[in-house]
């Protein structure tokens, strides 16, 4: 009763164009993603373990919805191998970005290509721009689909996981000296608003040409799953938070399991 409910609300309001549905699910990810890094000027200084078993939530709603919302209903759409090779690419083209755009992480330093002009600020937001792309095409392509049933549980899992990002986006920017607590929310926030564009690029590349709404979700899903095993993970197991960490997982992938179960 309630999925129903959530769901002819949500058309209600933003109507049946799979675009505009696209448009307000990458707000409301934003806007979450928002809530966590200016939760930062209230809760200063968020320790770092529950960061780590925050992060490992995401880290279990994302690996959950890219199976659940993106691989399972690609390959029920167009089979698999349209899917498998949409993972593969999406893997493919964050591994190239990672690895040719100059960014600066937490703990590895600068990465990617040279970048003596850039500040390090900017450093910093391509590398959570670059963390943040596949969450805003996965909500795209989602209610690009037509299916609002199953793309909504995405844009909720998502979301949610996106508060804790968002926190740990601020703190990290505190950490790297990045000015006062006011202008790392801001960070934050920043780093985050790429997920809106990439929600409507998604939304419209898989409603103009259906056929390659199958490669789509894959792509979503293999870019996703990269940013788990490649930013995630080894980020929560660094400092000796990996037991929280892996419990944080879990409950995200139950959490996911659960919406999806019941939206479905």
């Amino acid at each position: 009763m309630i999925p129903e409910l959530i769901e002819s609300w949500f058309v209600a309001i933003v109507g049946s164009n799979p675009i505009m549905q696209g448009f307000m699910g990458g707000v409301v990810i934003t806007l979450l993603n928002s809530l966590g890094a200016l939760a930062v000027l209230v809760w200063r200084k968020p320790s770092e373990r529950f960061l780590d078993a925050a992060l490992g939530f995401a880290a279990g709603a994302m690996l959950a919805a890219s199976f659940t919302s993106l691989i399972l209903p690609g390959i029920e759409y167009g089979g698999v191998l349209p899917v498998l090779t949409g993972v593969l690419l999406g893997a493919l083209v964050l591994d190239y970005a990672d690895h040719h755009l100059p960014h600066l992480h937490v703990v590895q330093g600068e990465e990617g290509g040279k970048s003596a002009r850039i500040k390090a600020v900017w450093l910093f937001i391509i590398a959570i721009t670059i963390h943040n792309m596949p969450e805003g095409l996965a909500v795209g392509v989602g209610f690009g689909s037509g299916d609002v049933r199953n793309a909504i549980p995405l844009m909720i899992a998502i979301g949610l996981q996106n508060i804790p990002e968002g926190l740990a986006v601020a703190a990290s920017a505190l950490s790297l000296g990045m000015g006062t607590y006011f202008y790392a929310s801001i960070v934050g926030v920043r780093a985050g608003l790429v997920e809106i564009p990439l929600a409507i690029f998604g939304a419209w590349a898989v409603t103009i040409a259906q056929p390659i709404l199958p490669y789509a979700m894959g792509f979503a899903a293999g870019a996703m799953l990269y940013v788990i095993s490649d930013e995630i993970v080894p980020e929560t197991h660094r400092k000796g938070h990996e037991r929280l960490a892996t419990f944080g997982t879990i409950l995200g992938l139950v959490v996911m399991l659960f919406l999806d179960v019941t939206f479905g």
